[in-house]
C-alpha cells in the first residue's frame, strides 16, 4: 500500500459524497479517483463498488425511513436489480483492461453531460396505468442494473430519468424505489467482484469512510446553487482522468 494513492482517494471520495449529496453524480468522481490512484480498470471498478455500497446503504436506509417509496415495485425491481447487476459485473471480468480504458473515453463524459444537464422537473401523472408502470419500472432495473455491475456512474440519474419521466411517478417516491434498486445492484456487482478477487477492502473502506464524511457534510449544507460546485469538480477530475488515460500512465 502507498501513502500517495490514500492521498489521491481519499479527498477525491470525499468530494464524491459532497457532491453526490448536493446534485447527484459523486461515482463521476469517486471511479476516477480509484483509477487515479493506479489501480487497474477492473480493480478500480470492484474497488469503487465497495465506497458506493456503504453510501448508497445510508441513504436508502434514510428514505425507507420516511416511507418515500412505493411497496408493489419492490420485489420485482430489487430482483430484477441484482439479476441484471450480477450478469453486468460478470460481462466487465470478460473485458479486457484496454477496451475499458477506451470505453471510459466516451461513457464517462456522456453520464457527465446527463447528471451535469438534466434539470426538466418530471410531470407526475396519476392516471398512469399501473401496470405499465410496473413493466418500465422492471425493465429498467433490469437493464440499468446491467450497466451499474459493468460500469456505475450516473445510475441513480438514469434510474431517476427512467421512473419520472418514462413511468410518471412522482419525484419523492420516485427517489425512493431508485435507492432501493441501486443498492441493490451494488451489493450484487460488489460481492462478485469480491469473489472473483478484484476489490481491495483497505482502498475500497478508506474511499467509503471519507464519501460517508462528504455525504454528511454536504447534507447538512444550505446550497441554493449548489451546481456551481458540481460541474467544476466533476469536469476537472475527469480531465485528469483523461490525461492520465491518454498518457498511458
Amino acid at each position: 500500500m502507498e501513502l500517495s494513492r490514500f492521498l489521491i482517494i481519499c479527498p477525491l471520495t470525499f468530494l464524491a459524497g459532497l457532491v453526490d449529496s448536493i446534485g447527484g453524480g459523486g461515482g463521476l468522481i469517486s471511479l476516477p479517483a480509484f483509477l487515479l490512484a493506479g489501480l487497474a480498470p477492473h480493480q478500480a471498478i470492484a474497488t469503487n463498488k465497495l465506497a458506493s455500497s456503504v453510501g448508497t446503504t445510508v441513504s436508502t436506509a434514510r428514505y425507507c425511513k420516511n416511507g418515500y417509496f412505493d411497496k408493489k415495485f419492490v420485489l420485482p425491481s430489487v430482483i430484477l436489480a441484482l439479476i441484471g447487476s450480477f450478469f453486468g459485473a460478470k460481462l466487465v471480468l470478460f473485458t479486457s483492461d484496454e477496451i475499458l480504458k477506451k470505453m471510459m473515453l466516451f461513457i464517462l463524459p456522456v453520464v457527465a453531460v446527463v447528471v451535469m444537464l438534466e434539470k426538466k422537473e418530471p410531470e407526475y401523472d396519476a392516471s398512469f396505468p399501473a401496470h405499465r408502470r410496473m413493466i418500465i419500472v422492471c425493465i429498467s432495473a433490469l437493464l440499468i442494473g446491467i450497466y451499474d455491475g459493468f460500469y456505475g456512474p450516473g445510475t441513480g440519474t438514469f434510474l431517476l430519468l427512467s421512473l419520472t419521466h418514462i413511468a410518471r411517478m412522482d419525484i419523492r417516491t420516485a427517489s425512493g424505489n431508485v435507492k432501493l434498486i441501486n443498492l441493490s445492484s451494488n451489493i450484487a456487482a460488489f460481492v462478485t467482484f469480491l469473489f472473483s478477487g478484484y476489490v481491495n477492502v483497505i482502498y475500497g473502506a478508506a474511499g467509503a469512510v471519507f464519501c460517508l464524511a462528504g455525504h454528511y457534510i454536504g447534507s447538512g449544507l444550505v446550497m441554493k446553487n449548489g451546481s456551481k460546485i458540481v460541474r467544476p469538480v466533476i469536469i476537472l477530475v475527469l480531465i485528469l482522468l483523461f490525461l492520465k488515460i491518454i498518457s498511458g500512465s
